[in-house]
């Protein structure tokens, strides 16, 4: 398999670790696009929610948490975004599971949600189309 974050669990590819337990693995995101940038992952591979067992899926979840609220609790920050993207048409771009943590303060510039223009949608058949039944 040549997928870059197994490569970073097994320590084959050096990462700032920022917090690891028996299912889970953090680190700093090399993009080195915001302060804190974090990456979780699950230890198991798996490509993305879609597919992720949910005992991972909760330990990623959970590892988040614990992340962000060390980050608000004892690092300074206000906030967090917790972001993922999940399959290719959502713009995932490393095919293993990984949620982004963004440590935010108040004036620290990064704008995650652009605004859109309103497409004025029919929300009731939106609704009805993808209602979980």
């Amino acid at each position: 398999m040549d997928c870059i974050f197994c490569k970073i669990i097994k320590g084959e590819i050096p990462s700032y670790k920022i917090y690891e337990d028996d299912m889970t693995y953090a680190f700093l995101d090399i993009a080195d696009d915001s302060y804190g940038h974090t990456l979780v992952i699950p230890k198991k591979h798996c490509v993305n929610i879609l597919d992720c067992d949910e005992d991972y899926l909760n330990a990623v979840i959970s590892a988040v948490k614990k992340i962000s609220n060390h980050y608000v609790d004892n690092c300074g920050f206000e906030g967090v975004n917790v972001l993922n993207a999940s399959g290719e048409s959502a713009q995932q771009s490393v095919f293993h599971l990984h949620f982004h943590i963004i440590p935010r303060k108040s004036a620290d510039g990064i704008d995650i949600w652009p605004l859109k223009d309103k497409k004025n949608l029919d929300m009731q058949a939106i609704c009805d189309e993808l209602k979980l039944v």
